[in-house]
């Protein structure tokens, strides 16, 4: 039993200072295109994706199924990427907004 509780203890606090590690980053969407081509994030890190243009954008992440909606000037869209992979991102309203989210 108590090698069960220790085993326990071990991975709760081991997530908890995972959980902590993460980091934000921030995608700024601006004259219709990304501030980047690529971004390289780790597990669990979170990015968000800030409309700092004049005119409205949509994320949409096909290999994840996420859409963000309609993204007035101002506004943002954040999205934590729990597992590894190349992501594609693209602007659902402009077809040249193209970028990648590399989470290793």
């Amino acid at each position: 039993m108590r090698l069960f509780i220790f085993s326990f203890c071990c991975f709760a606090v081991g997530g908890f200072f995972a959980a902590l590690a993460a980091e934000h980053h921030t995608v700024l969407q601006n004259n219709k295109s990304f501030d980047r081509e690529e971004i390289v994030i780790a597990i669990g890190d979170s990015v968000e994706f800030k409309n700092a243009d004049q005119v409205k954008h949509n994320i949409q992440i096909q290999e994840l199924g996420y859409n963000s909606g309609i993204q007035q000037p101002g506004s943002g869209s954040s999205l934590r990427f729990d597992e590894s992979g190349r992501f594609k991102v693209r602007c659902g309203i402009h077809s040249k907004m193209k970028m990648t989210v590399l989470v290793e």
